[in-house]
């Protein structure tokens, strides 16, 4: 078959029009987390926001205080703490005043399931030390308990003047709205899939729940959802869904996305394209992570898909070739994860000396064939000798070759030329800004 014949009757150059930027924004109702100055806006016209979730017992206040200082200090915008239990409850207030002594204002979420509205109630030093309560509507009460105790959490929020994450989720969803929906789908003329069925129940979960919320008094502006999966291509359906219906900010992860490789490639994937499409105004990379391994890990992953997608911008990207039978030497390889460590350390720092500095682009790569052309595309960059090269790194700065480095110490004078960059073309901008 001859494609072009078959194609529709257009221009050369309509045909070479690609989209290469994301479709617009989901319009979605701004929602305030938290107090100044480490309020966040999710949702409106705020960046996407990066969260996460700690893993210790919180009633262990000492563990609790450093995961969350931890999480923050690595760029976690929202912290979430379990709150499942009366020491539990009791133990927030004390964590969050040494969150704020330690000069930790990311805003401090309790997760609920079962017994928050007893918790609320007896706890109200919990109850005003969160900065937004996570309810699951599928376990928040059952039968006749079920709207009782929801309208507990809701009217607390309202009292303290909290904000809600109302968190459907597919591993705890309402059972008898379920069953009722399976059962008038069995006696359809076309009935569909269960698979179909239980994602509409999970998206009239979630938006039913928030429209009980809006009755109790709660404003759209303190309310945020979600609709958690844990199948890539149903966590797609489903916000894809939940965006056609709504306006509330929505709160994008995979649940159960898995461990290492596995749940970063099915987090990214399946966030990836919602965010492309607009959707998703804050986002959770819900990792598992190994025994001993660095909790912190699924907020660098956060903020990577985030910053390569080009929706934000949080430290300097170290660009790296991935090595081939010309870079037989690993000098390239642990060049480029000393300048990635270096650079994430001092991050933090940076930011506040040297406004700007997330968006430096640094090259490190590991021979002459693409090490030359992708060092002058970066802000700086270094081209190392390959096997059988010379003994000779050029160094580019700013697109030109500004000098070549040679010998055994190449690593720790790149080190110190990428600080003396940052230093001349960021460090006079605090005292302008």
């Amino acid at each position: 078959m001859n494609i072009d014949a078959a194609a529709p009757k257009k221009s050369l150059d309509e045909r070479l029009i690609v989209r290469a930027e994301p479709l617009p924004r989901h319009r979605s109702i701004g929602v305030r987390v938290g107090e100044a100055p480490g309020a966040v806006i999710v949702g409106g016209d705020g960046p996407i926001i990066v969260q996460s979730m700690t893993n210790t017992d919180t009633a262990d206040i000492e563990a609790t205080v450093k995961q969350c200082a931890d999480l923050a200090r690595a760029g976690s915008e929202i912290v979430r703490i379990t709150v499942d239990r009366d020491e539990a409850a009791a133990a927030v207030p004390h964590i969050k005043e040494k969150l704020l002594k330690m000069g930790v204002h990311a805003p401090l979420v309790g997760d609920f399931h079962y017994i928050g509205h007893k918790l609320l109630a007896d706890h109200p030093a919990c109850a005003r030390a969160l900065d937004k309560y996570r309810i699951n509507p599928g376990n928040v009460g059952f039968k006749d308990k079920k709207d009782r105790q929801f309208s507990a959490i809701v009217e607390k929020a309202i009292e303290h003047g909290k904000s809600v994450r109302i968190g459907a989720n597919w591993g705890s969803l309402d059972q008898d709205l379920l069953t009722g929906m399976m059962d008038i789908n069995a006696r359809s003329a076309r009935p569909l899939d269960a698979r179909a069925v239980t994602r509409e129940a999970l998206v009239r979960s979630a938006i039913w729940s928030a429209e009980r919320a809006q009755q109790l008094g709660l404003g759209k502006d303190r309310i945020i959802l979600s609709a958690k999966v844990s199948a890539v291509q149903d966590l797609i359906a489903v916000y894809r869904m939940l965006a056609q219906r709504c306006d509330y900010a929505l709160h994008l992860g995979l649940t159960e996305a898995g461990m290492g490789s596995k749940g970063i490639v099915a987090s990214s994937a399946a966030m990836g394209i919602l965010l492309q499409e607009g959707i998703g105004d804050t986002i959770r990379v819900s990792l598992t992570p190994e025994p001993g391994g660095d909790r912190t890990l699924e907020v660098k992953v956060a903020q990577e898909l985030l910053q390569t997608m080009g929706f934000r911008t949080f430290i300097p990207l170290v660009a790296a070739c991935p090595g081939c039978g010309r870079t037989t030497s690993t000098t390239f390889q642990e060049l480029a994860q000393q300048i990635q460590g270096y650079i994430r350390d001092e991050m933090p720092g940076w930011k506040q000396k040297y406004p700007g500095v997330e968006g430096l682009n640094v090259a490190v790569m590991g021979c002459i064939v693409n090490g030359p052309g992708e060092s002058k595309h970066a802000d700086i960059g270094i081209s190392l000798p390959g096997t059988g090269e010379a003994p000779a790194a050029p160094v580019f700065i700013d697109g030109e070759k500004a000098m070549t480095l040679r010998g055994a110490g190449i690593a720790q004078e790149f080190q110190s030329i990428v600080a003396d960059y940052i230093e001349k073309r960021f460090g006079g901008r605090e005292a302008a800004e």
